[in-house]
């Protein structure tokens, strides 16, 4: 539709102010049109989390670049939290920038408000800053390129070294998030044998 979406707002607008409000209605529901989708929420685990972005092998599939995993920064906002803050509602001004550029998590490639899936073959592994600026729009709106998956035995976010560090420290585990994700980190690195 490129510009042409803009001439048929221009037309409409040209048709409100000449008093047609029939006429703008006519123009905007036969040339660019709102189309209603029902309202999907998405349902994914930490596990099925992790087994993505195991898949993904933590690359970002918008930008190519390496993602962690997210239950070593946790980690280490339990063990050094003066310098590596973690912040629950993740504000930030009170939570380190690593969970916004570094934090995988799932995008919907089709985003679920056009009618996109709920499942693998629609997720993606992506920052928590791109998914954010991603937002519910397409690849193609966003001028972006779904990138190619990483190899998880080149680079695994660290999920090797999250699972030793939880393993010596144990304390660690009395933090959900952490416990959740060290679980299924620990599934992923045997299944793979890392």
């Amino acid at each position: 539709m490129g510009d042409s979406r803009v001439e048929v707002l221009v037309q409409a607008v040209a048709y409100l102010n000449g008093g047609e409000v029939d006429s703008a209605k006519r123009i905007i529901d036969e040339e660019y049109p709102f189309v209603p989708v029902e309202r999907r929420g998405r349902r994914y685990t930490v596990r099925q989390m992790v087994e993505q972005f195991f898949r993904d092998g933590f690359i970002d599939r918008y930008s190519g670049e390496r993602l962690v995993n997210p239950g070593v920064l946790r980690a280490i906002s339990e063990m050094i939290p003066d310098a590596f803050p973690y912040q629950a509602h993740w504000k930030t001004g009170e939570c380190h920038l690593a969970y916004w550029n570094d934090h995988p998590t799932i995008d919907h490639i089709c985003p679920l408000s056009l009618g996109g899936e709920d499942g693998p073959e629609n997720w993606a592994t992506t920052s928590m800053m791109r998914n954010s600026l991603k937002g519910n729009f397409t690849l193609e709106q966003m001028g972006w390129v779904l990138q190619e998956r990483g190899d998880i035995r080149e680079w695994d976010g660290l999920s090797k070294v999250f699972v030793d560090l939880v393993e010596r420290e144990k304390a660690l585990l009395q933090v959900g998030r952490i416990r959740n994700y060290y679980t299924a980190t620990k599934e992923m690195v045997k299944r793979y044998d890392l």
